[in-house]
């Protein structure tokens, strides 16, 4: 059965080539799945390429762009659909809302904060999807180590902690997925008694 995967990823390729190969391979992954992209329907940076892969290798990519930045010429054309939302919370709803799956490659800020509100919601009960960080030559390990902390710090739950993978392996990927279930609701207390 094919899935929607929500791809965040940075508006620019970072250094090196290695990022730039890193969303390469997740298009091929994809493609080869018959899955359908879902991202932030750009035409540069980790954004274009991964989309410009895909549909290269016959896949399906639909593209969430808020109309500012679909008016400074930043959409990727010819692809297989591209949704115009007003700003950029709507963009993040519907690229949820579409998706099964969402992976964050190497990015900037905004990746960053995609990722980690998808994964924030899915406690609150809101996103479904399982929350994958593409973990090319340890870009997310500093990230990782700060999710570890927020469990010894007793911000997180270890049991919550377990919903996020950190990989770069398909494989991996793969199997995580196929047996992911969503976190439990989380309670809150008020004066020491659940709310």
């Amino acid at each position: 059965m094919s899935r929607n995967i929500v791809v965040y990823c940075g508006a620019s390729s970072g250094n090196g080539g290695r990022f730039e190969e890193a969303a390469v391979k997740v298009a091929d992954w994809i493609a080869a799945k018959g899955d359908t992209l879902i991202y932030g329907g750009g035409n540069v940076g980790l954004m274009g390429i991964v989309a410009r892969r895909v549909l290269a290798k016959g896949g399906k990519v639909h593209g969430v762009i808020p109309r500012i930045l679909k008016e400074r010429g930043t959409a990727l054309e010819g692809i297989t659909e591209l949704s115009v939302v007003e700003d950029m919370p709507a963009r993040k709803r519907m690229m949820l809302e579409l998706g099964d799956v969402c992976l964050a490659l190497p990015g900037g800020p905004g990746t960053l904060e995609e990722i980690s509100e998808a994964f924030s919601w899915s406690r609150l009960g809101l996103n479904p999807n399982p929350c994958i960080f593409f973990d090319v030559d340890g870009f997310w390990r500093s990230t990782a180590d700060m999710y570890d902390r927020m469990v010894a710090d007793g911000f997180l739950t270890e049991e919550d902690r377990g919903k996020l993978l950190f990989t770069q392996s398909f494989d991996a990927i793969d199997e995580w997925v196929g047996q992911y279930r969503p976190p439990r609701i989380r309670q809150y207390r008020t004066q020491g008694k659940a709310a």
